[in-house]
Order: structure tokens, then sequence, then C-alpha cells
């Protein structure tokens, strides 16, 4: 960009985040050194394959290969740096907290870059972190290094452009000079930036998305109570969405959220409020509406099929959610896992899916098509809305299934057009 300072970026994490962000600030102009412990990992993006699937991200890679570098050694990563990106996950401890052993490992590694400027942490961490990470930039002799939260809003599948245009770039920092050192980095970038204190951007992370999952399990609990009164769910979410005062954005049933973000952060506040000694009651709701809609599929094929033992059923759509390959905490794993202890035989089909080499998915056939996967089955559940699943031949489909019951778990489809092909059609909230 014109005019504006390229700066040295060290990135620590090569996941989804800490890519999706290295490759995004060498794009706006700036030389980032992207640094990961997996040595396969690394090796792939040096050989110009990147090893998550999200759309525009190597075509970025590519294209910034002048200025984006990769790298399992620590000092070229810091060699020059003037911002370290912390990058890496949080995953839940065996308490419920986040796991924050890999943000300490990146903070410890940087004793003795005193030609640092700042840290920032984009990591998903409890509030009061910035401070812990403060007082040990202090103690290591860094206490002219400044720090800042600068939290993520990016969706798997819509990454790229999240973060090129983004709603708002929280900025959480205790000194103008990173905060304004921070802000600077993302010229170019289309959003405004919002500066405040650390602990409220630590904040801000949270609560977006533990607000976002409540619209979701909120609108789930409309839909039993649309299928209990014969009203459509479909309809009052498009009617409730019209309201300029809460949206139409997240008022779409189905059969739960998964992913990397809103399972474990809406645990995350939870905790953080646990140990505060507060309990948040609609947030625990939001959570158990949540848990009990993917085993209310479940039931719903039990009530068709009479039982499941000795049936087949096949899984239309692995991933939490289309448009990408992630399949953490995705809504199919709970529902494989069910079907399997039911003493049902599960097949499966995604286009994009990885499934762990372990329990469920090592107990279940995956086939290479919609149409494979359901030859012969009893039942199909709609799992994830792939758009290739609009294109099935269900005519055929109905025909080559022992019977045909198909359970939209997305409301992706016509429901009388597929009951006028013959099938037993089930969905979430529609008469």
């Amino acid at each position: 960009m014109v005019g504006m300072p390229r700066r040295r970026v060290a990135v620590f994490g090569a996941g989804y985040i800490g890519l999706v962000t290295g490759a995004c600030l060498a794009e706006l102009g700036h030389e980032v050194t992207v640094r990961d412990i997996n040595p396969e990992k690394i090796r792939l993006l040096r050989s110009g394959e990147v090893p998550i699937y999200e759309p525009g991200l190597g075509d970025m890679i590519v294209r910034n290969k002048e200025r984006l570098t990769f790298t399992l050694d620590l000092d070229e990563a810091l060699d020059g740096a003037e911002i370290a990106y912390v990058c890496v996950d949080t995953p839940p401890s065996a308490s419920g907290d986040a796991d924050l052993s890999r943000v300490w490992s990146v903070v410890r590694s940087l004793e003795g870059a005193a030609h640092l400027r700042a840290v920032a942490v984009k990591s998903t961490v409890p509030v009061g972190t910035g401070s812990r990470v403060r007082a040990a930039l202090d103690a290591a002799g860094l206490a002219h290094v400044g720090y800042a939260s600068n939290p993520e809003f990016t969706a798997e599948g819509t990454a790229v452009g999240d973060f090129m245009h983004p709603d708002r770039i929280v900025v959480g920092a205790s000194d103008e000079a990173t905060a304004g050192l921070i802000s600077e980095l993302h010229q170019g970038v289309d959003g405004p930036i919002v500066v405040m204190d650390v602990r409220s951007a630590e904040m801000v992370k949270l609560a977006s998305n533990a607000l976002l999952a409540t619209k979701i399990s909120f609108i789930n609990e409309i839909a039993t109570l649309c299928e209990k009164t014969g009203a459509d769910v479909e309809e009052v979410a498009r009617a409730v969405g019209l309201d300029h005062r809460l949206g139409s954005h997240f008022l779409r049933p189905g059969i739960g959220w998964g992913g990397s973000c809103f399972p474990k952060d809406s645990e995350a506040l939870r905790q953080l409020a646990n140990n505060t000694g507060y309990h948040l009651q609609l947030l625990s709701a939001v959570i158990e509406v949540n848990n009990l809609q993917k085993r209310r599929a479940i039931q719903k094929l039990k009530d068709e099929l009479g039982t499941l033992a000795g049936t087949r059923v096949a899984l239309l759509g692995l991933t939490f959610k289309p448009g990408t390959d992630d399949m953490r905490e995705a809504p199919s794993t709970v529902l494989a896992a069910r079907l399997l202890a039911e003493g049902a035989e599960v097949r499966c089909w995604d286009p994009m899916a990885r499934p762990a080499d372990s329990e469920p998915w090592t107990s279940t056939t995956r086939y290479e098509t919609p149409e494979l996967a359901v030859d012969g089955a009893d039942a199909a559940i709609v799992v994830t809305e792939w758009p290739q699943l609009k294109e099935v031949d269900w005519a055929r489909a109905a025909s080559v299934m022992r019977r045909p019951v198909l359970f939209d778990g997305r409301n992706l489809l016509d429901p009388a057009g597929m009951r006028a092909l013959g099938f037993t059609y089930l969905s979430v909230g529609r008469p």
C-alpha cells in the first residue's frame, strides 16, 4: 500500500488463524514469517501446498511468496521482527478452562527478542490473560515491548474475505503507541478499527461467539415449538429476521452448532464465569439446547423406523459447515457415535472432510457420492448443507433406498417436492 510502513511480522502458529493472518498481512505489504513446530505442515507450505482448505488462501499465499515464508526455526522467525503474533490454539483443558500451554510456550520463546516492538495475541484466551503475559514480558526484560489483544472474527470458508473486509478490527492495548502500531499494521483493511483496553478486547471475542451461539440455540428451541404447534419455523425466522433490531443472521434452524470456536468459546466463557463465582444461566441453557439438538435427530429416526438396530443410515455431510474440511466438534461425530451405539450401520459422504483415524469413524463406511451412500439405506440425514446435495437425483435415490426416510437436518430441500418423490421427509421445525 502506498505510504504505508512495511513491517516485519513473526506469526506463531500455522493453523487456520495463523495462516490467514500471515497471508493477509503479506497481502497488505508486510514481510511475514510464519513459524510452526509441525515439520510436515511446514514442509507442505514450503512446497506450495496448504494443509487446510480455505477458499482463496492458497492463491494469496502463492501471490505473496516473496513476502511470506514458513519455518520451524525460532531464530529465523524472530530475525528482524517488530511484531510477534500469537495464533496458536487454546483447546479446553480437563477442568473446562482454556489450555494456554501453547500460548505460554510462545511467550517464553520471546525472551531475548529485545528488538520486538509489540506482542499481539489473536488466540482466544480468558479475560485477564493479557495481564499475565504483560507480567511475563516484564520479568523477561521486555518491559519496553508493547502488548495487544487483537482477536480474530473470521469464519471458516470465508476467512480471507472476513480478514480483509471485517465488520470491525478490535485492538486492545494498554498504551497508545502499541494501539497505534497494531492499527497501522491493518492499513488497507476495509473495516473500522475499535481501540479499547486489553481485558475488554479479550471479552469481545468470547461474548461475540456466545451471542451467535445463543441465536442458533434460540431458533432451534423455536423450531421444536413449531413442530408441536404446527407453525413453520422457516416463515417465523424470515419474519423475525426482518426486524432491524434482530437481523436474520444465525436464525437458521438445524442440528446444532460445532466447529473450532462456538463450542470451545462458549464453554470457556461459562468456565470463566464459574471461576468468578457467577453462573451464566442463559449460556448454560444455550449449550444444553445445542447438545440435545443432535440427539433429537436420532430420536426422530427412531420414532420413524421403530428401532435403529440392524438399519443402514447415511450421513450426508460430515464437516461442521460447508466450505471447509474442519471436523472439530462437528455434529456428525455425535450422530455417528449414537447411531453405532443403537446398532445401526453408518455410511458417510462428504466432499472435503478428513475424519480422524479413530472411533466412531473407523466403524463407518465412506462413499464417493451421496447416491452411493444412500443405496440400500433405510434412512439418510442431511448433516451439512453442501450445495451438491441440491443436485442429487433424489427420485433415483428414493428408488434405491430400502426405506426412503430422509431427515433434512438443515432444511436444505423442498418438503413437498421430496414427499412427491416418495420420501418420508422429516425436517427441523417445519410441519
